[in-house]
């Protein structure tokens, strides 16, 4: 690790490479069979980055982890998306979406990431997770690992990164939830230190949030109905992503990377007009289940 006497966004930079490197080895040892590309970038006008993508792999359709330290100065149609008058920018984070095979395996969204505008600096960040059928089991140990994460660093973390990621992974076109969130952060100021300190226990907990809920769930018998209810409700993460994603915002203002900016994309999605689930069936209770709740109690 770098020093602390170094700049905060060197060692946030090197942070990030560090966590990439370690979460695209433990992803590939719990797909069991694929491997990363990884595809080196630049991005014209400072910086770059790398993505690694996993595909057609035992158990993930598509994974996707994302590494990137970029700089520069925004250009007029960017400030006038994005706000403020401080062109002078400087960003770093890591970012990963996994597409699982399985239907009964729910697919998972994290970042963390660093940034600077000007003089001001702040920390943002979270995990969500997106099931297709509804595991009361597998919600509660997810929330409860956040929840964890967070009370080692203040005990009114989570219940506030909660409610702001129910109000975040949000669909107001549809009036659905994403998913069964997890938390969300943006915008953290004051003791960056402290709060680097938080970032990297979230790294830490990532894991350990995902993979039991994987193992578990990767050998569930499942068929066509099953499959096709997993595409259709890709349907909503692709709208959610594409429509109010501030990752993808941001990145598309600034000139990014557009290949690696879609990586959260899944590689199946469908839509059907007016579709409706059976009564009374898992499809029905799915959609039940992906409301605001206590997950952690």
């Amino acid at each position: 690790m770098t020093s602390p006497a170094q700049p905060l966004r060197h060692r946030v930079e090197e942070w990030v490479e560090q966590i990439h490197d370690q979460l695209v080895g433990a992803l590939e040892r719990l797909d069991g069979s694929g491997t990363f590309e990884r595809d080196r970038w630049q991005r014209p006008g400072g910086g770059g980055g790398v993505t690694a993508i996993l595909s057609d792999g035992a158990l993930f359709e598509q994974a996707g982890v994302n590494r990137s330290a970029v700089w520069g100065e925004f250009g007029d149609a960017a400030l006038a998306r994005l706000g403020g008058t401080d062109r002078e920018f400087y960003a770093t984070g890591v970012s990963l979406v996994l597409h699982p095979r399985s239907p009964m395996v729910p697919t998972i969204h994290a970042n963390f990431r660093y940034f600077e505008r000007g003089s001001d600096a702040w920390f943002g960040g979270g995990s969500d997770l997106t099931p297709y059928y509804p595991y009361e089991s597998d919600a509660r140990h997810f929330h409860s690992t956040w929840k964890r994460a967070c009370d080692a660093h203040d005990t009114l973390y989570y219940p506030r990164f909660k409610k702001w990621c129910d109000e975040y992974f949000f669909l107001p076109h549809r009036g659905e939830m994403r998913g069964v969130g997890g938390i969300f952060f943006d915008e953290l100021r004051g003791d960056l230190e402290a709060t680097f300190a938080f970032v990297r226990d979230c790294g830490a907990a990532f894991m350990p949030s995902y993979e039991p809920i994987a193992r578990r769930r990767r050998d569930e018998r499942h068929g066509e109905q099953e499959r096709a209810f997993q595409l259709y409700r890709r349907g909503r993460y692709v709208e959610f992503n594409l429509l109010y994603d501030r990752g993808t915002s941001f990145g598309l203002a600034t000139n990014g990377r557009t290949e690696s900016i879609l990586m959260s994309l899944p590689p199946l999605a469908r839509w059907q007009y007016g579709w409706a689930p059976a009564p009374d069936s898992r499809e029905e209770a799915a959609l039940r289940f992906f409301q605001p709740r206590d997950w952690a109690r």
